[in-house]
């Protein structure tokens, strides 16, 4: 086997990945991938490179990422070799049998369930869209004819259509001419069609590439963001409600490893308020599949107990905020983590007007981040509807300790005063020393500690 380099380019085979791109890119997505401990470069060897003419078509997953372009060089090649990473280990653990093929711009997932894989890649933060696609050679005639097959089997007399065509690495044609040679070709095949280049009924994607042809006619969204994992760990505060989970999930698309904490309130909480937490939980976990997500329940009915029987009601509200923010941040410290995650949102309740924020937020001495602070709840909703943790019938998940009345501009001064009343500091200690850890994969409770 010739180890030399050809061409200028090397053919990497893994044991689930492999790849066709420049030999600097080859290396330090090997370096990178193999100290993420993900998926290992076994050996390196170097064939003739392919023209990407004849090749036998198959059917193949591709996956794009969006802003990792915007990324240096270096901090590019880790994050494509976590969503790798983050990809084979959601794919293994629902034991979906894959290969990876990396290019520049583009990942490649071959295996014998497309629909399957697609489905997967589409819930990786980091991807952008994903399309089941039929890879085969990139001469114009071979293009052309995968794309007349796809229209015979959805392009209907009367329908208009349009050819969206892209070239890289290539010579001898450009992306529009190629358009209008593949558009000739499905007019040829389906006269009665008509082409609309605006608002057409039906869309052939065709992408004329050095390692080969793509065609391909619907294009699933996925997430964005960044990878998982890339940002740090951090603790949501998590309850039954609609914000949390959303704000959860938010701060995951943003490449941040979340874990939970709930307070539990119990006979000071609705029936169902735990279980439904723990289905947020379990839900928010099929968005990082194969990983393990934590979630930490304080007891946390003696504090409100105190609270009810010693706080002026009107300012309950504020201190059960802040003794949340309290227990939080001890939890961060205590499992190292870089920050609290809050559902909070500008105005919409009496605790979360910004007089009432500043002063729950003094109680906190770790960063406290709120993704959904300038949201409105319709925003919310839509978001909690597409991720899975929007619940239509909600079942008992009201507080009890809530007044008729509360207080929507609480002064500093007031709150400690009741805070010393009660011995917050004391409580928030008592709390965080009773605690069971739930663990969920892949929407599941699989252990339990504590």
């Amino acid at each position: 086997m010739n180890k030399g380099l050809h061409n200028g380019r090397a053919r990497v085979k893994k044991s689930s990945v492999r790849a066709l791109i420049y030999p600097d890119v080859l290396r330090a997505v090997q370096a990178s991938a193999e100290r993420l401990n993900s998926i290992r470069v076994h050996e390196i060897c170097v064939e003739q490179e392919s023209t990407g003419e004849g090749c036998k078509a198959a059917t193949v997953v591709m996956v794009r990422y969006g802003e990792l372009f915007l990324k240096s060089e270096p901090v590019m090649r880790q994050f494509i070799s976590l969503i790798l990473k983050n990809m084979a280990k959601a794919l293994s653990s629902k034991g979906i049998s894959h290969r990876f093929e990396l290019h520049r711009g583009r990942l490649l997932i071959h295996g014998d369930e497309p629909d399957a894989i697609a489905e997967v890649a589409s819930r990786t933060f980091g991807v952008i869209d994903v399309s089941v696609c039929t890879l085969g050679g990139n001469s114009l005639e071979e293009l052309s004819d995968t794309a007349v097959y796809y229209a015979r089997n959805h392009l209907k007399p009367g329908m208009s259509f349009a050819i969206r065509a892209k070239r890289q690495g290539v010579a001898g044609i450009n992306s529009q001419e190629l358009g209008a040679r593949v558009g000739a070709a499905v007019l040829s095949e389906i006269p009665e069609a008509v082409v609309d280049l605006t608002r057409p009924d039906y869309e052939i994607f065709v992408e004329m590439r050095d390692f080969g042809g793509l065609v391909y006619d619907s294009r699933i969204p996925a997430p964005g963001g960044l990878p998982w994992g890339t940002q740090g760990k951090v603790f949501t505060l998590l309850s039954s409600g609609i914000d949390s989970p959303v704000a959860s999930w938010l701060l995951m698309k943003r490449g941040c490893e979340v874990h939970h904490i709930h307070i539990d309130g119990g006979k000071w909480a609705g029936k169902d308020v735990k279980e439904t937490a723990v289905r947020h939980h379990c839900t928010l976990s099929t968005w990082c599949p194969g990983y393990p997500l934590d979630l930490y329940i304080i007891d946390a009915e003696f504090f409100f107990t105190e609270m009810t029987s010693r706080v002026n009601p009107r300012f309950r509200c504020i201190l059960c905020k802040r003794f949340m923010l309290k227990a939080g941040s001890e939890m961060v410290r205590q499992k190292e983590m870089a920050a609290l995650v809050t559902g909070d949102t500008m105005g919409q309740v009496a605790s979360q007007t910004l007089p009432n924020i500043v002063t729950i937020s003094g109680a906190a001495d770790v960063p406290v981040l709120r993704p959904l602070i300038t949201y409105d709840k319709n925003e919310t909703i839509r978001i909690a509807r597409t991720i899975g943790t929007f619940d239509n019938n909600q079942g008992d998940l009201g507080c009890h300790a809530v007044p008729r009345l509360a207080a929507t501009q609480a002064e500093l001064e007031e709150i400690l005063v009741f805070e010393r009343k009660i011995a917050m500091d004391a409580l928030v200690e008592r709390a965080c020393r009773q605690i069971v850890r739930l663990t969920a994969v892949n929407g599941k409770i699989v252990e339990q500690s504590g």
